[in-house]
């Protein structure tokens, strides 16, 4: 049976949060209805959101597949199903910098400090100053829209 993207339900919450968890990525802002879920035979295998921000940017966000899932195009379906929804959004995200190319072929690309939405300028800087301990470093990208 193949993989099936569909908007999540409320009853999906608790596996979102299991898998972002597991995935040791950002767990703010993890709401249900901001998501779609990747399902294969009734399992969620993974998980992903465009998600607001007080100051109007949109980030894509909370990408994120189980572990015996990853590398079979899981992340790469969501992706594409989350822009489909946006076509007409500026979209932003943060990502380990070594996945700058991953995310280059979905139209994003490395944003400077200087462009940052307030959101992205206010946390950007602090996640920065953790992320050296463990010698990461977060970068921020955008998507425009097609013109």
């Amino acid at each position: 049976m193949p993989i099936t993207i569909r908007a999540a339900t409320e009853a999906d919450q608790t596996t979102i949060r299991r898998i972002v968890l597991d995935a040791r990525i950002n767990r703010m802002s993890l709401n249900w209805p901001n998501f779609v879920v990747a399902e294969d035979d009734g399992a969620i295998v993974g998980v992903g959101q465009v998600k607001s921000h007080k100051d109007g940017s949109r980030e894509l966000a909370s990408i994120a597949v189980i572990p015996a899932r990853q590398g079979q195009g899981i992340g790469s379906a969501i992706i594409e199903t989350l822009l489909a929804r946006e076509p007409a959004a500026v979209l932003y995200l943060t990502c380990r910098a070594q996945l700058e190319t991953y995310y280059e072929r979905f139209g994003f690309g490395f944003v400077m400090p200087v462009e940052y939405p307030p959101y992205f300028r206010r946390i950007v800087p602090l996640v920065n100053t953790v992320m050296r301990l463990f010698k990461l470093r977060i970068v921020v990208m955008r998507r425009k829209p097609a013109t």
